[in-house]
């Protein structure tokens, strides 16, 4: 009988997929111990600009100076690179994946980026999904990064919970609108977080007012306030509200840097109030 036929192969198999696993497990470490601060950027619905503020926030981040990436875990509908105009298929050394390159201080990372077809239909259950999400920490050369922002879908489903389960360290930044539909779903997100244990570091209030401009005059399209009350009822810090603007749209579509483009709008004021109010608290 061959050593394959009294178990040999199926042994020496298992210790492959051991050490394997414990190579996997030392990369993540690596990997997250080389950055500062993680923050999952969630949503309780659809609809509330998540992703825009995520990839503003990233953008504010790397204009103050900081060393940014931001992974973009949304599998089944990946925005950040068409927000960033960043296109083409990742690269790497054969041993790590290097992160899309938008400047100096910010990359990126994101399913679209495996994809030739970038109009494929991605059809993956959890398993898959949470592999996925962990090599974009662990196979990824991220370098130094002062933070690491996360673009996750909307709701508590796979991707949120695997990036609680892999980053560790990961605080999430929660955005909402003002309309109550919207906070009785911010208050899930927040019960979502309790349970798997992640710190929520802050909520903003997206789309708060409108400032129009032909008369100056402040208009609550979707009402304003609700997201501060929010998170005064449970406890949690408010970073600050952001005003809906029709051009954060159009610069998301077009692959344009907004704050660059409108840099003297409240909407980009915003944003760099937040990223103070949120480096402020880190300092403390």
């Amino acid at each position: 009988m061959t050593d394959c036929q009294q178990g040999g192969c199926s042994a020496q198999s298992a210790q492959q997929k051991q050490q394997q696993q414990e190579e996997h497990e030392k990369s993540l470490k690596e990997t997250l111990g080389r950055i500062k601060h993680k923050f999952l950027v969630m949503s309780g619905k659809g609809g509330v600009g998540k992703t825009s503020v995520s990839v503003n926030l990233a953008l504010a981040l790397a204009e103050k100076g900081y060393k940014v990436g931001i992974m973009d875990v949304d599998v089944h509908g990946p925005d950040v690179p068409r927000m960033l105009g960043l296109t083409g298929l990742l690269t790497g050394d054969g041993k790590k994946l290097s992160p899309m390159k938008y400047s100096d201080n910010l990359a990126a990372i994101s399913i679209e980026g495996l994809m030739p077809d970038k109009d494929s239909a991605v059809i993956w259950r959890g398993p898959l999904k949470h592999s996925a999400i962990t090599q974009f920490v662990s196979d990824v050369d991220w370098g130094t990064l002062d933070f690491l922002i996360v673009d996750s879908p909307p709701g508590t489903g796979d991707e949120p919970m695997s990036v609680a389960q892999t980053v560790e360290g990961a605080q999430a930044i929660i955005v909402t609108t003002p309309q109550e539909v919207a906070l009785s779903d911010v208050r899930k997100s927040i019960n979502f977080c309790n349970k798997v244990q992640m710190p929520v570091f802050g909520l903003i209030e997206n789309m708060s007012g409108y400032k129009c401009p032909h008369c100056g005059q402040s208009i609550d399209l979707f009402g304003t306030g609700g997201g501060e009350k929010t998170a005064e009822q449970f406890g949690l810090t408010f970073l600050g509200r952001i005003p809906f603007d029709p051009d954060l749209v159009k610069a998301g579509d077009s692959g344009q840097s907004y704050m660059k483009a409108y840099a003297d709008t409240p909407a980009t004021k915003a944003f760099e109030k937040i990223v103070d109010r949120l480096a402020e608290l880190l300092n403390r």
